[in-house]
């Protein structure tokens, strides 16, 4: 005879879900956001970001400022310097690597490294106050400029050194100035003369790169290493294959530096470059004389003609709130 009680079902005897909470959405969702699949969003982010800070800021253009990260002025009343242990760490180097005081000089206690390192010392730190008095004069005199958009803003790597000379003598005469950081695998910060809400970190060195190249009108290359001479050929090779759509005021400080660093003439003779390659930079040893070579260049190449363009009514540029961004060939 059939049983007439009901087994209960498998099925009914599992539990019920707890309530499920809504899912994140895509953009806020960070393991996704920092995960291999979404490197395009984060490569985009910073094309995006930057040109919306840039347009509320009405920045149409940039002079940008390379140089040593190295070092920090410790005592400008005395030019002293601190050697930092990696380009724009906020360590220093260990004592061994740092320029010998006068104490350690005048005692003998000293390696030749670390003699060799306090005359270097005495030549940086004079690069670091040229870098500084040259960005004034820049940012004193683009100031004058009567335009809707703020141009030819002093632009560095926003780190120390070189780049924080830059950024201090532009905010001295102040002006807006422009610090493009990337972000390392050791503590850094940005120096404190960048105008805060032009301040970037970028985790992709292209897309620094990017910017520096596409909103600059000229160049100033003070001494330094790898990355100052990486960001320097890197425009040299727009300049020299003109796959920039402007011109270009390219100089190079500190020709008693550099003479040592490079020889193009050597490049030359081998034919790796034409002779005509290296008129597409000038080597200057003043702030004075760097800044009447930028403002030849800067009237020539860009005012002088923008002027032309708004008397015949053809400006277009000048309408635009945004960066002026250089079309490629």
């Amino acid at each position: 005879m059939a049983s007439t009680s009901r087994e209960e079902s498998p099925i009914s005897a599992v539990p019920a879900p707890d309530p499920l909470g809504r899912a994140p959405l895509a953009y806020e969702n960070a393991p996704f956001l920092n995960s291999p699949d979404a490197r395009i969003i984060r490569i985009l982010s910073e094309y995006s970001e930057p040109l919306a800070r840039f347009r509320r800021e009405r920045i149409q253009d940039t002079v940008v400022f390379f140089g040593s990260a190295r070092f920090r002025a410790l005592d400008e009343a005395h030019k002293q310097l601190e050697l930092l242990a990696n380009t724009g760490s906020l360590q220093a180097a260990p004592i061994e690597e740092q320029p010998a005081s006068d104490a350690d000089i005048d005692e003998g206690d000293t390696s030749e490294l670390r003699l060799r390192r306090a005359e270097a010392a005495v030549e940086m730190s004079r690069y670091y106050e040229d870098a500084r008095r040259l960005a004034f004069l820049l940012t004193q005199w683009s100031r004058g400029i009567k335009s809707r958009r703020h141009r030819f803003v002093v632009t560095s790597g926003g780190g120390p050194g070189i780049m924080e000379a830059a950024n201090r003598g532009a905010y001295e005469a102040g002006g807006k100035t422009i610090g493009l950081n990337i972000r390392l695998p050791f503590e850094q910060s940005p120096n404190p003369y960048v105008t805060p809400s032009l301040n970037f970190e970028f985790h992709y060195f292209f897309m620094r790169k990017y910017w520096f190249a596409y909103m600059s009108k000229a160049l100033v290359v003070f001494p330094g290493g790898f990355g100052t001479i990486d960001e320097m050929f890197e425009l040299l090779t727009l300049g020299q294959t003109h796959k920039l759509n402007k011109k270009m005021t390219l100089l190079i400080y500190g020709s008693s530096y550099w003479k040592e660093v490079l020889n193009l003439d050597v490049l030359v003779d081998k034919g790796a470059i034409s002779p005509s390659d290296r008129d597409l930079l000038q080597m200057v040893d003043t702030p004075e004389e760097a800044f009447e070579m930028l403002k030849a260049g800067l009237t020539r190449n860009h005012l002088e003609p923008e002027a032309e363009r708004r008397a015949r009514g053809s400006d277009e540029e000048e309408q635009l709130p945004g960066p002026e961004i250089a079309q490629t060939f």
